[in-house]
């Protein structure tokens, strides 16, 4: 058997997934401008440098969503997600999944992207686990503060060898398309980075893990 572990925005989906997924969010168009205009200012402290990814996604999360409830977003995640997965994901990123599938292997989605819809994704394409950063509730009202780390960088390199460890004596495939990907990547004996900046690129290059460009 094989450990298959793929990234979603980017490397599955077209696109970064959190952006549409929150300003999509069936609200009146005042509140939606209200909770832009409060996410201004975290944004101002991520661009000094005085915020993380994590915060900045919390915040953009809470600016939006905040109080909605969980039959709120169930029903959005609903409507969310086919589309997406009709129109939004590289075919080969999709035939690259059903052969792992085929051959066995043990399938993992792991995402930054929340567990508001990314669970829903990993359902729908058939994955065997998903890892991806938890977002917090107050009894049925969405809070938006992170449960987990932000499932990024250092911190997917600690889950991707997690992973291993749990599944000792299998080989290990792995897909990302970003520079932060590029350390998990490099843990796995099967690493491939698609439709990445040339940046990353190159640096994967340096690295010695090869790079694709998907459709």
């Amino acid at each position: 058997m094989q450990l298959a572990v793929f990234d979603l925005d980017g490397t599955i989906t077209r696109r970064d997934t959190l952006l549409p997924y929150v300003m999509g969010f069936p609200i009146s168009t005042p509140r939606k401008l209200l909770g832009v205009l409060v996410f201004l200012g975290p944004l101002f402290l991520f661009a000094l440098g005085r915020r993380d990814h994590g915060q900045l996604k919390s915040a953009f999360i809470r600016s939006i969503l905040g109080g909605a409830t969980r039959s709120q977003i169930e029903s959005w995640t609903a409507q969310f997600v086919p589309p997406l997965l009709k129109d939004g994901v590289f075919a080969d990123a999709l035939t690259t999944i059903a052969h792992h599938r085929q051959g066995g292997a043990r399938l993992v989605l792991m995402s930054a992207s929340t567990d508001l819809y990314v669970p829903a994704i990993g359902t729908a394409l058939g994955f065997d686990e998903v890892i991806c950063t938890g977002v917090r509730w107050n009894s049925d009202h969405l809070d938006g503060h992170l449960t987990t780390p932000n499932r990024r960088g250092p911190e997917k390199t600690r889950c991707f060898e997690a992973l291993r460890q749990a599944h000792p004596g299998l080989t290990t495939a792995a897909y990302g398309n970003a520079g932060s990907d590029l350390d998990h990547l490099l843990l796995a004996d099967h690493p491939l980075l698609v439709n990445a900046s040339p940046t990353a690129r190159r640096q994967a290059a340096k690295l010695g893990i090869p790079h694709a460009h998907w459709h």
